[in-house]
Parts: C-alpha cells; structure tokens; sequence
C-alpha cells in the first residue's frame, strides 16, 4: 500500500504542533515511532500504535497479533509507572513530545 492520508494528515499536524511522536519501545529493542494529538489518551495511543503496526505489516507482509493477546499479555509504562486508564491523558502521566513507553510483560498473579 501506498502513504495514506491518514499518514499525510498525521505529518501535517506534527509540523503545526497539533500532534506528536510518541516512541513505543518493544522489549526486543525495536522501537516505532506512533504519532498522536497532543492531547491523546492512552486508549488514543493504543490505537495509533495498533495502525501503525498494521500499516506495516500490510507493506512488508506477516500478521498481525490480536490485540486482546497483545493488550492481555503487555502493558505500557513511562517512567516507570504503568499506563492503567484508558481516559487518562497522555500528559498527565508526563509524556510529551519524542518520549518513549515501553511494552513490558505483565507478571502473572
């Protein structure tokens, strides 16, 4: 597939200041950059995150993993604090522009 508009409007924004890059750090070292709104909730990343790894998938081939597995399985943390609400802004837990959450493995109960 080619760029999307979606992909178009998301660079627009960055250079307006309307949105930013939140780097995703998976525990392999790999890192993907996700792009949000400035005042996007940890659902709203998730969700960034979930297209951009689709978008990537459908150019280089593979599947995708189901995100209740992924979701059931990872969390996200920043700083060491665990991104638990959904609703929760992503500013409110200190993130901004160019930082970086990580996936981590949740530790079974």
């Amino acid at each position: 597939p080619q760029v999307t508009a979606e992909e178009i409007g998301s660079q627009v924004a960055l250079e307006y200041g309307q949105a930013m890059t939140v780097r995703v750090c998976k525990a392999d070292g790999e890192t993907m950059p996700v792009v949000v709104v400035q005042n996007a909730s940890v659902l709203e990343l998730k969700k960034a995150l979930r297209r951009h790894v689709q978008l990537r998938q459908a150019r280089q081939g593979g599947c995708f993993s189901p995100r209740k597995y992924i979701w059931r399985t990872y969390h996200l943390t920043y700083a060491g604090e665990k991104l638990a609400d959904d609703r929760k802004k992503l500013r409110e837990y200190g993130i901004r522009n160019r930082d970086e959450v990580s996936f981590i493995k949740k530790l079974r109960k």
